[in-house]
């Protein structure tokens, strides 16, 4: 299931490009612009609301933090849990947590280690608003794995298709973007 030439259309040019954020060379693709806007907003969750409703899922893993908001959103229209996957240090409860390489460094993202323990071997969606080299989804994937359950896809608003970050996702588990940017 793709979107529509028009409901494409509206999507990215609901999409803000800032030039030079957050250091210069960088074109950073702003979704504030696309949340701010109700029908771009609604033909996003619309059309994921559509796509994945007979997924059979029981839960949507959102990454921390602007996952958070297209990933609660579509767990509330389908009846079913969020799960965050935040930063390291940001969970109140026991958490088990993944490493991840940027390109200055590492950096560590976890989940509560009882997340998905509701469901014997749930089937999540990971989600979050962009994909670029897949270093933070590669380390999501995981940590749903680890916690018991099955990372059956992840999906994404925007996925820059140039950095090879879906290339690498693919190798563990299915990859959805509404907008591909080459």
């Amino acid at each position: 299931m793709t979107l529509s030439n028009t409901e494409r259309r509206i999507v990215e040019n609901s999409i803000r490009d800032i030039k030079d954020f957050p250091k210069p060379g960088i074109v950073f693709k702003d979704i504030t612009t696309l949340l701010n806007d109700r029908e771009a907003f609604g033909v996003t969750m619309n059309h994921l609301y559509q796509k994945y409703k007979e997924y059979n899922l029981d839960y949507i893993a959102g990454i921390d933090a602007r996952g958070f908001i297209f990933a609660a959103t579509l767990a509330q229209m389908l009846g079913i849990g969020f799960v965050p996957i935040r930063k390291k240090g940001k969970l109140p409860y026991t958490t088990i947590s993944e490493k991840y390489s940027l390109e200055y460094g590492v950096d560590e993202i976890e989940v509560h280690i009882d997340a998905f323990s509701n469901i014997p071997n749930a089937r999540v969606l990971l989600m979050d608003d962009l994909i670029a080299t897949g270093g933070t989804a590669n380390a999501a994937a995981r940590l749903i794995n680890q916690a018991g359950a099955s990372c059956v896809e992840a999906c994404f608003i925007i996925a820059l298709d140039f950095l090879d970050g879906q290339k690498e996702l693919k190798k563990s588990t299915e990859v959805y973007s509404l907008v591909e940017v080459k």
